[in-house]
C-alpha cells in the first residue's frame, strides 16, 4: 500500500514540474517576441504570476530559465554498470545510459521547439549552450575511457585510446541529435522514449552491418 508521504512527494514533484514548465514557457515566449536581451526577471515572474524568489529557487538566473536545467547524470548506480560493462558495444551502452537520463523527462515539445528557435538566433545562449554540450561530452569521454580501464585496457597497450572514447561520445551525440531533429520536425509519432530506442535500434542495425577496416587499411579519399 503506498504511503501518504510518497504521494504528497509526488504531488509536489507535479506540481513544481508545472510551475517550471510554465515559467520556461512565459521567458521564452516574451524573448521570441521581444528579444532575450529586453525580457528582464521581472517580466518572466509577471508573465508566471511567481515572485522572484521562487523564479531563482527554480533557476538560478535568467539565463537558466532560457536553457532549462542541465541534463541529468544517471545515478551512481547506472554509472558504475556501465564502468563495468564487459560488452564490446560501448556505443550502444553509452547512448542507453544517457537515455535511461533522458527519459523520465518526458519533455514538452513546444518548449524544445521554442528554445531551439530562440538558441539559434541568440548568439549568448548559443555559445553557453555550446559551452554546456563541451563539458558534458568532456564527462562522458572519461567515463568511456574509465571503462576501457577496467576492461584492462591503456594508452600503452592500445594507441588512439582516448580519441577512441571521444569517437564513441560524438557517435553517441550525433544519435540523439538525430532523435532530436526528427522530435522537432514532426517525424515521429511516439513518445521520447520510443523515439530514443528507435535511435539505438538503427544505430545497432547500422554497426552489425559494417565489416570493421583492418589496422592500418587505406581510406579512399
Amino acid at each position: 500500500m503506498t504511503s501518504k508521504p510518497a504521494v504528497d512527494d509526488g504531488l509536489r514533484a507535479r506540481k513544481r514540474a508545472a510551475t517550471q514548465a510554465g515559467l520556461e514557457q512565459a521567458a521564452l515566449a516574451l524573448a521570441l517576441e521581444h528579444g532575450y536581451e529586453n525580457v528582464t526577471v521581472d517580466m518572466i515572474c509577471d508573465a508566471g504570476m511567481v515572485s522572484q524568489r521562487t523564479f531563482f529557487n527554480y533557476f538560478g538566473t535568467k539565463e537558466g530559465a532560457f536553457l532549462g536545467t542541465p541534463p541529468p547524470m544517471p545515478a551512481d548506480a547506472e554509472l558504475a554498470r556501465f564502468v563495468q560493462g564487459a560488452g564490446a558495444d560501448v556505443l550502444g551502452d553509452l547512448v542507453g545510459l544517457i537515455t535511461a537520463a533522458l527519459v523520465d523527462q518526458e519533455p514538452d515539445p513546444g518548449i524544445l521547439r521554442s528554445r531551439r528557435m530562440l538558441i539559434e538566433r541568440t548568439p549568448e545562449l548559443l555559445g553557453r549552450e555550446n559551452t554546456r554540450i563541451t563539458e558534458l561530452e568532456e564527462s562522458l569521454t572519461l567515463l568511456v575511457l574509465e571503462r576501457f580501464h577496467a576492461q584492462g585496457r591503456s594508452e600503452e597497450s592500445t594507441p588512439g585510446l582516448e580519441d577512441e572514447a571521444r569517437m564513441a561520445v560524438t557517435l553517441a551525440g550525433s544519435v540523439m541529435r538525430f532523435s532530436m531533429q526528427k522530435w522537432f520536425t514532426g517525424g515521429f509519432t511516439g513518445s521520447p522514449g520510443e523515439l530514443l530506442r528507435h535511435s539505438i535500434a538503427l544505430m545497432r542495425r547500422i554497426a552489425a552491418a559494417e565489416n570493421p577496416a583492418p589496422e592500418g587499411a587505406r581510406v579512399r579519399p
